[in-house]
């Protein structure tokens, strides 16, 4: 392959990149705006193309949402971690999650709101949900792991409490300040798992 080919190939490469990003970003604004189930057409718009070139670069539109869900998670998975360990004071493990819990939350509302509002009818990005889901479950499970002991009938409570969709009824439709939603799920969690007196 000459030179003149070669440039040619990887130009095509970056061009198609570039496309693939915008399309992306694209979803990505659509999503912070609020606008969870846009069409191909508004999609291509945004990114400043025709609507029939979107599907040069991707699939369907499931393979464009979960690329823009796979994005989001990307950026926010250094806030996935728990700054607490199964063997701390259940206090300081109800504070170190919930703030985790919220903070992770709030960086991916447009995009889990996105992810629910379209996940009944893209399986792709209903997999994504359960995934997700299941990862914060077992993470409840193996941080209050001495607290669970005996009482495994717990966890499906504190996997709701600490669910986004609680924190969206807590902060979006009662209009709770983040401290107040902390506060709140302190509280629930220190009624849960406090140790049930004899």
């Amino acid at each position: 392959m000459g030179v003149n080919a070669a440039a040619d190939v990887d130009g095509r490469r970056l061009r198609r990149q570039q496309n693939r990003e915008a399309v992306v970003d694209a979803l990505v604004e659509l999503f912070a705006e609020g606008s969870y189930t846009p069409s191909s057409a508004e999609i291509a718009e945004r990114a400043g193309l025709s609507p029939r070139s979107l599907f040069r670069y991707f699939d369907d539109m499931d393979d464009v949402s979960r690329a823009a869900i796979e994005r989001q998670l990307a950026e926010a998975r250094p806030l996935f971690t728990v700054d607490a360990e199964p063997g701390d004071p259940t206090a300081h493990k109800i504070d170190r999650i919930v703030r985790s819990r919220l903070r992770l939350f709030e960086s991916i509302a447009p995009g889990a709101r996105a992810g629910r509002a379209c996940a009944h009818n893209r399986p792709v990005v209903a997999e994504q949900l359960h995934e997700a889901r299941t990862f914060f479950r077992a993470q409840i499970r193996s941080l209050f792991a001495p607290e669970l002991r005996g009482r495994s009938h717990l966890l499906p409570a504190i996997d709701v409490l600490l669910s986004f969709e609680a924190r969206d009824l807590l902060c979006v439709e009662q209009g709770l300040s983040t401290a107040k939603a902390t506060t709140t799920l302190v509280a629930a969690l220190t009624a849960l798992l406090e140790e049930p007196r004899s």
